[in-house]
């Protein structure tokens, strides 16, 4: 049975208070939220417990999302082990105003910028494998990442991240450097072919994630707190740019991803809070406007919002709701996302910069996740969703959902590879966690459905460079990353690893393979 707290006032928090907790919320918070929330409530694998980020939150309130844990994430639940009135008043602690937000400015991001004083940069690579066929691994069991030679499969190095790594790594387009981001904002950069850390800075309080300019110029930090698009200089971490976000009436914003788009020469990033889709160019020749561009914004905002040339011009494109999610085609040219909350999926020309469809896409799709190849000699792209167990198919140039594929529980990650005639499709919420469908990339059937590990979630597969090998991994403490023939989808080795969630390639990032999500 759900149960539906809502949360006090201060009134009635201080009866509560009087009436003689077993710890005060302080002390409750400590003992259970600090450890993914943050001690200062500004957010760590989990995210800013203040009124910022609560006040926007929709759907079940906060005591029963505390009592009863919150479906599609890590969010435990409470009921059973804290009474009714610590849970009322656990909710009233993280609803108050924090005594202080920190700035976090270009000053402060600079104060925090620490290099390795014992970083020395190799000549050539220090171990003899292909150095664009590694694996970047995240280990979330142990806060680690671990590189693995993705020629013999064995580990180079297993070095400590920053807490809660959130988002992909992203590579230098020489494929020699990596970035690596956490939850807390921390931005870490690392040396893959000496094996050590470079350094890190700290862009942000509660961050999203990061993305990496076409040229490895510049590294783009989208901020939930504050809401900042932060943008580094890739070579010494330094803080080029610090923007505020915010919408044309000036009404701040959080951002709900940040990604490349090197046919551009710009990032693109949705604003979480509001109804736009920024450009923001990276090189001296902006702002990001192309061919054919025609201003679609009611009359009299085109100079207010179009009037910034240069690097890190800014260029707005106003759609009908906020997005939460969403993937690219190819050429860059169409952006398609969705909100978390909404039925659909839209179609954005990022030319025109207008809506140009939209797609019937419930269940809120994991466009982030989302994969593309070429089927019967047209494009199609595929997504999973985040509510529902089903596949869409869709026509890239129709724009229409062609096949939706039925699985067995709501999925997150997708994968495949130019050389495979598969791809794979976690199955990462419900029941049938431990399963792993292979689909057939032109028959759209399921050809087998793997269970490697009973009961413990299996999820985000990653091919080698050359489409030969399909690595999966297991989601446990004690878990391992499982070493597949692609062809054949036999196991050949697994290789023990605390969590590991997420494995990039380094040749499949950068050379943005199909098959490849962002």
């Amino acid at each position: 049975m759900i149960r539906r707290i809502v949360f006090p006032s201060a009134l009635i928090l201080g009866l509560i208070l009087a009436a003689g907790l077993r710890a005060d919320p302080a002390a409750l918070y400590a003992e259970h939220c600090a450890a993914c929330h943050g001690a200062d409530r500004f957010g760590a694998i989990g995210p800013a417990l203040i009124p910022e980020t609560l006040g926007r939150m929709r759907g079940p309130d906060l005591g029963a999302v505390i009592a009863n844990g919150r479906a599609q994430t890590q969010m435990p639940a409470f009921g059973e082990t804290l009474p009714e009135a610590e849970i009322a008043a656990l909710a009233a602690f993280v609803t108050a105003p924090v005594a202080e937000v920190p700035a976090w400015g270009a000053a402060e991001i600079a104060a925090t910028r620490a290099l390795n004083a014992g970083y020395a940069a190799a000549d050539a690579p220090v171990f003899a494998g292909d150095p664009l066929n590694l694996f970047v691994v995240v280990e979330t069991g142990d806060h680690h990442v671990s590189v693995l030679d993705g020629d013999s499969f064995e580990v180079l190095d297993h070095f400590p991240t920053p807490f809660a790594v959130h988002g992909g790594p992203k590579f230098t387009p020489d494929g020699r450097h990596v970035f690596i981001m956490s939850r807390d904002g921390w931005v870490q950069k690392y040396d893959l072919w000496s094996l050590q850390e470079v350094g890190r800075i700290r862009a942000g309080l509660n961050s999203r994630n990061i993305a990496i300019s076409e040229d490895g110029r510049w590294i783009a930090v989208a901020n939930y707190l504050p809401a900042t698009l932060v943008l580094l200089d890739a070579g010494d971490l330094t803080a080029a740019r610090v923007i505020d976000v915010a919408d044309r009436d000036g009404v701040p914003s959080r951002i709900s991803a940040v990604y490349q788009a090197p046919e551009r020469q710009s990032f693109i990033l949705a604003l979480k809070d509001a109804a736009e889709i920024w450009e923001v160019s990276t090189v001296e020749t902006g702002p990001p406007v192309h061919e054919g561009f025609v201003h679609s914004y009611e009359a009299g905002m085109e100079e207010a919002l179009a009037v910034e040339t240069g690097l890190f011009a800014r260029r707005r494109i106003p759609i009908d709701e906020p997005i939460d999610d969403f993937f690219f085609s190819p050429d860059y040219r169409f952006l398609i996302g969705a909100s978390r909350e909404g039925g659909r999926g839209v179609v954005v020309n990022l030319t025109v910069g207008r809506e140009v469809a939209e797609l019937p896409l419930p269940g809120f799709p994991h466009l982030g996740s989302g994969i593309s190849w070429i089927r019967d000699g047209r494009r199609v792209m595929a997504t999973p969703h985040l509510k529902e167990a089903k596949l869409s198919i869709i026509d890239m140039e129709s724009w229409e959902v062609v096949c939706t594929i039925e699985t067995a529980g709501p999925g997150f990650f997708l994968r495949s590879h130019p050389e495979s005639r598969y791809f794979w499709a976690d199955v990462f919420f419900g029941p049938n966690r431990d399963a792993v469908h292979v689909i057939d990339k032109q028959s759209l059937e399921i050809v087998k459905t793997l269970r490697p590990v009973p009961g413990a979630t299996a999820a985000h597969v990653e091919f080698d460079r050359s489409g030969g090998h399909a690595l999966l991994s297991i989601w446990a403490d004690d878990g391992a990353v499982i070493v597949y023939d692609a062809h054949t989808l036999e196991e050949l080795r697994r290789i023990p690893m605390r969590k590991p969630s997420g494995k990039y390639n380094v040749w499949n990032k950068i050379t943005f393979a199909d098959g490849t999500s962002h």
